[in-house]
């Protein structure tokens, strides 16, 4: 394990940490690490538990368009359960809705090119 220090002030034996992390074949794939259960319920797999880097794993799952998906499927629960309010509900949802449109690949696009013209 190397300590030198890159340009950008990282470790670079931390930077080779970060990149093993990533070469898992599951490694953010949310039906393989949080995956619905016969309850209707998500549950990590008892596998991913004794996983060194679960919680990148899981982190990396919930940051794409399918984790908002997830996140959506918690709240109409909550609301169903009456956990959650119309107005807070609709609130989130529409959170949701302009996190899904911020994704595509069409917004990062048009953002780019927009910072590289000013």
């Amino acid at each position: 394990m190397r300590t030198e220090w890159s340009k950008s002030l990282i470790p670079v034996f931390l930077m080779e940490d970060i990149e093993a992390k990533q070469t898992a074949e599951c490694f953010g794939r949310i039906e393989t690490v949080f995956p619905m259960g016969a309850d209707g319920l998500r549950q990590t797999p008892p596998e991913c538990l004794e996983c060194d880097v679960k919680t990148d794993c899981l982190r990396a799952a919930l940051a794409g368009e399918q984790g908002v998906a997830v996140h959506e499927e918690r709240l109409e629960r909550a609301y169903q359960a009456g956990a959650v309010g119309f107005f807070q509900r609709w609130a989130q949802h529409k959170a949701f809705q302009r996190r899904k449109k911020t994704n595509t690949p069409w917004c990062t696009l048009w953002k780019r090119l927009r910072r590289t013209s000013r």
